[in-house]
């Protein structure tokens, strides 16, 4: 592990993703934008008239539909650019740039909801029958009429619509503080090197074999957050309170039914979750024993948490490796799959490893049109190559529902985004553990099955916890402050690890750190997608072609009916408890799978 981060400037070409399949150069993204404004303006003249007769509304949407596409398009671009160089000031200046023209785009437009709403749904549905074409949109339109009891009049809606870019401001500030401006201090990694930490090195560095790195890492990392605690609280509790805000504004009770509303999913869906991870959490606690068993500690911390069951195999991995193994591994998704897939390795869809100021973690991003993007920090660990083929799991339902949808249809819901790069993953254990030869490798897959299992299904399960509970506690007039927040968090990963897991104090200031808090009750969905995967993995591997196809058939259908309905074209209820429960009954046999090979 390299001391210092190259600078932008410095990574290979062919790492970097190529931005000029979208714009030849900032210029040209500009002058998208000034269009995005005139379709605007454009838009704006039917405020009063919207509904005045079917040809109307349809001309109407023909311009909605151009304006968000083009919107679309150079808001990617602009925070793709700041993404890789979050301390280049053009590309922070164009972000910013993009960012104001859209909320005042949006303003301009926000007479729609309202006006749709009081045409009605009965005179809407006489529309479609007069103007056979308006069906295109019916998809919207009809989104748009089941929000009439949170829908309020133009002027409102066009007040909160202006707010949008005010309401960045907790995440923005988030993002600069992390990726920009915190400086964390350095550690001696296994091999005596000095190293600095960063956010995309902690992990690897948490998993070394030494637990003195380890522990020092851990340490010196949250202290840092630490010293921002009360930054961090100002912000996250902004987060919030804009949430509460937009909900009061939309006449919801909770912030968290505004949240899952306008994506039309059942607040019972999360519920069922906790309930069924509550009842099953002393899975989690045989985890950890197992854990603390194979690590040979009197003690296990939660600096061990990251670390290797298995001392003996530690493999690392180019990305033209971590490439070839996605493909093999997504081979039962057949050929059109995979082609694809080599299509994105090869023509630059990737941007691939660290540099100063790069934005951490990783993430897929769609450009209607164009083709999807992924954003990596890759540094050549087991968890690297998983992220490869969960990020491209992304990137093929994009490319799916692209491929088969009107801009507006493809758009998929938030609640059904993460099933599909959880299916890759899944596949990919499952391939890895089929070709294992050697004892050791397998421990190590299981190893890694297991984390995915805890880090992923308990792990964001307690996330979207401590975003309830820290929601509530705010709806109820308690102030979030950092003792609160800590408090709150603390608490719940004492529970959700158990009785064998020290619960170092430190462990309490996690919460600072994590960017999907800002995202407005995301994390829950990573946990019930991930159960989905299990479920759909399961069948394609059984049944081969029988279950491709309807997945295929789920991946090309983008929002085109509510989430839950979506999945079970999948064979998936989520409805029910029973895809969570089921995924549990993995973990458990898969901790019993790793008991009898240790034995």
């Amino acid at each position: 592990m390299e001391n210092k981060l190259p600078k932008r400037s410095e990574v290979s070409e062919e790492l970097t993703w190529n931005l000029t399949d979208i714009y030849t150069n900032d210029e040209a993204c500009e002058k998208d934008a000034a269009r995005m404004g005139e379709l605007a303006d454009k838009f704006a003249g039917y405020e009063g008239r919207l509904c005045e007769s079917a040809a109307t509304l349809l001309s109407a949407m023909k311009d909605y539909e151009a304006m968000n596409l083009v919107a679309s398009k150079a808001l990617r671009y602009a925070n793709m650019r700041s993404d890789v160089d979050t301390a280049n000031q053009t590309a922070q200046a164009l972000k910013g740039k993009l960012g104001s023209l859209y909320v005042a785009a949006t303003t301009k437009m926000a007479f729609m909801e309202p006006e749709l709403i009081a045409a009605g749904k009965e005179k809407i549905d006489r529309f479609y029958d007069e103007c056979p074409d308006l069906k295109y949109y019916k998809v919207t339109l009809d989104d748009i009429l089941r929000m009439e009891a949170h829908t309020q009049s133009s002027e409102i809606e066009a007040l909160l619509a202006s707010s949008g870019e005010m309401a960045e401001t907790a995440y923005n500030g988030f993002n600069m503080l992390s990726d920009a401006d915190l400086k964390f201090p350095s550690v001696k990694d296994e091999n005596g090197n000095e190293v600095t930490i960063t956010n995309g090195r902690f992990v690897p560095l948490e998993m070394s074999h030494d637990r003195n790195v380890r522990k020092e890492t851990f340490e010196k990392y949250y202290s840092t957050y630490h010293a921002f605690r009360n930054t961090w609280a100002t912000l996250y509790y902004g987060q919030v309170k804009q949430q509460m805000f937009y909900a009061r504004a939309k006449k919801y009770n909770s912030t968290f039914e505004a949240a899952v509303d306008p994506v039309n999913v059942s607040p019972d869906v999360c519920k069922n979750l906790i309930a069924s991870v509550h009842d099953n959490i002393e899975k989690m606690y045989r985890y950890v024993r197992l854990r603390k068993k194979m690590l040979g500690v009197d003690e296990l911390h939660m600096y061990d948490v990251y670390a290797p069951m298995v001392s003996d195999y530690s493999p690392k991995y180019t990305i033209e490796e971590a490439k070839d193994l996605v493909l093999k591994a997504t081979a039962p998704l057949g050929k059109d799959y995979t082609d694809v897939l080599k299509t994105a390795f090869t023509e630059r869809w990737i941007d691939v490893v660290e540099n100063e100021g790069k934005r951490g973690g990783a993430y897929e991003e769609g450009v209607y049109g164009v083709h999807p993007y992924v954003l990596l920090n890759f540094n050549g660990t087991l968890d690297d190559v998983f992220t490869l083929a969960h990020e491209m799991g992304h990137a093929m339902h994009t490319h799916y529902s692209d491929a088969n949808n009107s801009f507006l249809n493809a758009n998929y819901a938030i609640f059904v985004a993460e099933v599909a790069s959880t299916t890759n993953e899944v596949l990919l254990f499952n391939y890895l553990y089929d070709h294992a030869t050697e004892k050791a490798e397998k421990e190590y897959l299981l190893n890694h099955f297991l984390d995915s299992f805890k880090g992923t299904l308990f792990r964001q399960t307690m996330f979207g916890e401590f975003e309830m509970k820290t929601n509530a506690l705010a709806e109820a007039g308690t102030p979030l402050t950092a003792d609160e927040l800590t408090k709150t968090y603390y608490e719940l990963n004492k529970f959700y690890f158990g009785p064998d897991m020290v619960s170092d104090e430190l462990i309490g200031d996690e919460w600072e750190r994590i960017p999907h808090f800002y995202y407005n009750f995301y994390v829950y969905q990573y946990a019930t997608s991930f159960s989905a995967a299990v479920a759909i993995t399961s069948r394609i591997l059984k049944e081969g072609e029988s279950a491709v196809a309807p997945y295929k058939k789920f991946l090309s259908s983008g929002c085109t009916d509510d989430p839950v309905s979506l999945l079970k074209i999948a064979g998936v209820d989520l409805s029910t408890r029973k895809p969570v429960d089921d995924a549990l009954a993995e973990f458990e046999a898969t901790i019993e799978k790793m008991e009898n090979l240790i034995k």
